[in-house]
Order: C-alpha cells, then structure tokens, then sequence
C-alpha cells in the first residue's frame, strides 16, 4: 500500500516557485491557480488529493486562503515564509511537473478564465454575480468528477 501523506497547498506552492521562477517571476494569481490545477489532477492521475486545504471559489478564481495570506499584497512571488518542497514524494513532484508542462507557460489571466468555464468553479459559485464576493468551498469530489471526463486541455474525454 502506498503510504504517501498530503502535504500542504504551502509546500506544493513552494515547489512550483522552485521550479517556475527560475524562468521569470511568477504572479501570486498564477501561483494560485497552479496549486489548484495540481490538486485537481493528483485526484485524477492518482486518485487522492495532494494536499488538505480547502479550495475557495473567489471571484477572480479558485483560491487556497493558506496560501493567500502568505502572498497577501505581493504582486510577483518569488518565495514563501512557509511551505517545504522537500516534503512532497518523487510521484508528487511528478504530477505538479505535468500540470507545469501544460499550464505554467499559460498567463494569470488565461488560467482564471479558464476556471471560470469550468464546473467545480461554477457550483461553488452558484447563486453569486460575476466579481462578487464569496468564499464557497470547491468540492474535492465535484473536482475529481468535472477532471476524470476531461484531458489537460479541456477537451471531454471519449
């Protein structure tokens, strides 16, 4: 059996900055929808979540509140006063490398409008106007579900 334990949405985001600011700075918008993409595709690929924050259905986008208060008021982030990447197993590593492969060279605001068309997004913001604030909780379920029918670009799977 398996043994590998969740980390924190901190050390995910402490390794994504470790790999994608090497390159150029990463703003803390797209840091955040890095995180979620990881988690959305660990419940796929591996079939368990990465880590056990709760996501949040903002208005610009899934957010990690953890994660938010650590970047609160940066624009670029170029590292965390938490989050350890060391902690995070070979196969974890492995499946954040292939969320970075398909949607680090993506912009901030191409990765919010692209959470904004997809599902888990959209029930945790039922009931909301667009911009309006909120703080509903994306489902881990509903994620698996909506990520399980499609591949990395969005399409359905057949």
């Amino acid at each position: 059996m398996n043994k590998e334990r969740l980390v924190s949405a901190l050390d995910v985001a402490a390794y994504i900055l470790g790999k994608q600011s090497k390159t150029k700075p990463i703003t803390a918008w797209k840091l955040q929808k890095l995180v979620y993409y990881s988690q959305a595709w660990s419940l796929v690929w591996d079939e368990k979540p990465l880590f056990k924050e709760k996501i949040l259905a903002w208005a610009n986008g899934p957010v990690v509140k953890e994660l938010y208060l650590q970047h609160k008021g940066m624009f670029y982030v170029e590292k965390l006063s938490e989050g350890d990447s060391s902690k995070l197993s070979k196969n974890q590593k492995d499946t954040i490398d292939q969320v970075l492969d398909s949607y680090g060279k993506k912009s901030a605001q191409w990765l919010s409008d692209l959470t904004h068309l997809e599902e888990p997004w959209i029930q945790a913001r039922k009931g909301l106007n667009p911009g309006q604030r909120g703080a509903s909780e994306i489902q881990i379920s509903l994620m698996h579900e909506y990520y399980s029918g499609i591949d990395v670009e969005g399409h359905p799977i057949k």
